[in-house]
């Protein structure tokens, strides 16, 4: 692997996105978008997403999609996942027009870091109706990272899907993708996964891991991906790698949202009320936290004046989190539990 190496490119041609305490961003990854048949992992989710896009929309969210959104290994045509999940890019339409939709591309749909493929099949799509061809998300650009900057303190966070460095996944895509096609994927349909994905394979996924705490340790910057399926919400006084989660368990979606200079794991999943109707319901894993709590790592290089900034912002953000009434404090990886039972 040579995921540090990977991540520095990234992190250099990356686009700049400033953002201030009036900014409000729900970063999700690895919907893993199907056809709809019994291969695609996104299908049992479909509700609960669009659920939570609509929560996002109506709350002036901007949403980030950090890559594997549309899984173009196992699906590679792309109007047919489209005309699967009408619901879901009749939304995201509607982010993209008021000028709230970012995306970024992962190893299962690497395909559109090539601006012509994104012209040529999510530029417009035919009509669920009269079958002819209407705008879809003409002009988008597609990025392999983000930088989001803070306009008040300078504060850097990393954006990228995560595969970076991963030589399967990122290098080797290509061939790794044609193995899906021919193999895994009819497997993927009864349930059984590839050995080699750092979804099932923990040995993999920790070293991936890893990889990315080296990255931050060497970079002094906060690093936000997905690419594991597995969610992480540090402590303040640790490396600051956050990971998303993903969109594909069974019966629930993870993510994360910064809002009010302060960042936070969510989830959202059916619950039934106490009449026993079923409702899409947001609950918080971990957090909040103050974002300025996770550029510790930089503290060394700042200026009083930034150090100062950093500290009000910090205060000014612990201020604005209610007090618990549910109890002791639990663990995130309790709460997340708690999502998934």
């Amino acid at each position: 692997m040579r995921t540090v190496g990977r991540l520095t490119e990234a992190y250099d041609a990356a686009r700049l996105v400033e953002f201030d305490s009036t900014s409000k961003f729900v970063l999700l990854s690895d919907q893993h978008r199907g056809d709809g048949s019994r291969a695609d992992e996104f299908a049992k989710n479909k509700v609960i997403f669009t659920r939570a896009l609509n929560h996002y929309l109506e709350e002036g969210y901007t949403l980030i999609e950090l890559g594997d959104s549309e899984d173009l290994w196992e699906f590679p045509h792309v109007r047919h996942i489209v005309k699967a999940n009408g619901m879901v890019y009749s939304r995201i339409k509607k982010f993209f027009e008021a000028g709230r939709y970012l995306r970024l591309f992962g190893n299962h749909d690497a395909q559109l870091g090539d601006p012509r493929y994104v012209r040529q099949n999510l530029s417009q799509a035919p009509d669920p109706v009269s079958g002819e061809m209407v705008p879809l998300l003409p002009g988008l650009r597609v990025e392999e990272a983000l930088r989001l900057r803070h306009t008040g303190t300078g504060q850097e966070i990393v954006v990228v899907h995560g595969h970076q460095g991963d030589f399967a996944n990122d290098q080797n895509w290509h061939f790794t993708m044609f193995t899906f096609r021919i193999f895994w994927k009819w497997l993927h349909a009864f349930g059984i996964a590839s050995p080699s994905s750092p979804i099932r394979n923990s040995y993999k996924r920790h070293k991936v891991e890893r990889n990315y705490l080296k990255w931050i340790r060497q970079s002094h910057v906060a690093l936000i991906c997905g690419h594991t399926h597995r969610e992480r919400f540090p402590r303040p006084d640790e490396a600051p790698y956050f990971n998303t989660g993903c969109c594909t368990f069974n019966g629930y979606i993870t993510g994360l949202e910064i809002v009010d200079d302060q960042i936070l794991l969510i989830g959202w999943r059916v619950e039934a009320d106490h009449k026993g109707q079923l409702q899409v319901l947001r609950r918080i894993l971990a957090g909040p936290q103050p974002i300025a709590a996770y550029d510790r790592v930089r503290v060394g290089g700042l200026t009083q004046a930034a150090e100062d900034a950093r500290h009000a912002a910090i205060r000014a953000a612990s201020r604005r989190v209610p007090a618990r009434r549910d109890g002791p404090k639990r663990s995130a990886a309790e709460r997340s539990m708690d999502l998934r039972s």
